[in-house]
C-alpha cells in the first residue's frame, strides 16, 4: 500500500460511492474496483461491502481506514512543515574541535553560529586532535578542526591559519639557559613530539633531568608563571601570558610552525548546515 492507496479508501469512506471516487481520481470505476481488492489481497481482508445504496466498509476495513486518516494526516503535517522549512537551515551539526582551538577561538565563532542559524541543534565535542581525526575517520562527527597536517586525509579541508611554537619563561627566568632548570610538559602528537625533538637537538638542549608532567596547556603557563620550569605551547594559548615568549626556530632558520585545518567530506557539505559552517570560515 502506499499513500495513494490511503487516500482512496478515505475518499470512498467520504463519498460511499465508486463511481464518485472514481471522478475524483481521475480514473475509471474498474481502476477502483481494482485497486481495492489489490489491497484486500495484500491485507488478507474484506474492505468493502457493495449494495444499491453504496459502499460500506467492514470491521475490519474500519480499521484500516483509521490507519489511513492518520498516515494520511502525518504525510499532510510532513509536507507542511517541509515547506516552512524551505531557506531555513536546520537539522544537526556534528563538530569535533582540538583542545587549544576550542578554548581560544571556537567560542566567538559559534556564538555567531547559533546567532544566524538558531534552528541548528549543535554538538560539539572537544578533544585532542587526535581524537578528532580518529572520530571524524569513523564517521561520528561532520566535520573536525584539528592541528597537525594528518597527511594520510586526502579529502576536502580548508587552512585556518598557521602559528608559531613558542618557548616561554617566567620573567625572572628569561635569560636562564633552559639545560639548567626543569621542563614543563605535556602530552601532544607523534608529529609534534619528532619536531620538539630534532628542535632540542639541533639547540643542544639534552633531556631536562627533572621534568613536570602537566595535563593541559593552561597547567603548563601557570606552572611557568610560578617558576617551576619551562615549556613549549602554541601561540594561540599566550595572549594573556606575561612571561617571556620566544618563538622556536630549527637550526636553518626554518620557525616551528603549527596549522590549524577544518576537515570535512563533499557529502557533508550537501548539508545546509555543513555548509553554512564551513562557510562562516571562508
Amino acid at each position: 500500500m502506499d499513500v495513494q492507496d490511503f487516500s482512496l479508501l478515505v475518499t470512498l469512506a467520504r463519498t460511499r460511492n465508486i463511481t464518485h471516487a472514481a471522478e475524483e481520481f481521475f480514473i475509471t470505476q474498474s481502476s477502483v474496483s481494482k485497486r481495492v481488492r489489490h489491497i484486500e489481497k495484500e491485507l488478507g481482508i474484506v474492505l468493502l461491502l457493495r449494495s444499491r445504496q453504496g459502499i460500506q466498509f467492514t470491521p475490519a476495513g474500519e480499521i484500516v481506514l483509521g490507519h489511513a486518516r492518520t498516515v494520511l494526516h502525518e504525510v499532510n503535517t510532513m509536507h507542511r512543515a517541509l515547506k516552512d522549512r524551505q531557506g531555513v537551515v536546520s537539522g544537526t551539526l556534528r563538530v569535533g574541535v582540538s583542545i587549544n582551538y576550542a578554548v581560544y577561538r571556537l567560542p566567538a565563532q559559534l556564538r555567531l553560529y547559533r546567532s544566524r542559524y538558531p534552528l541548528v541543534q549543535t554538538q560539539f565535542v572537544t578533544l585532542s586532535s587526535q581524537d578528532v581525526f580518529s572520530r571524524f575517520l569513523a564517521g561520528k562527527d561532520e566535520v573536525a578542526i584539528l592541528r597537525g597536517e594528518h597527511s594520510d586525509w586526502t579529502g576536502p579541508r580548508m587552512l585556518l591559519g598557521r602559528e608559531p611554537i613558542c618557548v616561554i619563561t617566567s620573567k625572572e627566568d628569561a635569560n636562564r639557559p633552559l639545560r639548567e632548570f626543569s621542563q614543563v610538559t605535556r602530552h601532544t602528537d607523534i608529529e609534534m613530539a619528532r619536531d620538539i625533538t630534532q628542535w632540542m637537538k639541533e639547540n643542544h638542549i639534552p633531556p631536562a633531568k627533572s621534568h613536570i608532567a602537566a595535563n593541559s596547556t593552561a597547567t603548563c603557563m601557570e606552572m611557568v608563571r610560578q617558576g617551576l620550569g619551562w615549556s613549549i605551547v602554541p601561540q594561540i594559548c599566550l595572549a594573556r601570558f606575561d612571561g617571556c615568549v620566544r618563538p622556536m626556530y630549527f637550526a636553518d632558520g626554518t620557525p616551528l610552525m603549527r596549522a590549524t585545518y577544518l576537515f570535512y567530506t563533499a557529502q557533508a557539505e550537501e548539508l545546509p548546515q555543513v555548509r553554512a559552517f564551513i562557510d562562516m570560515f571562508r
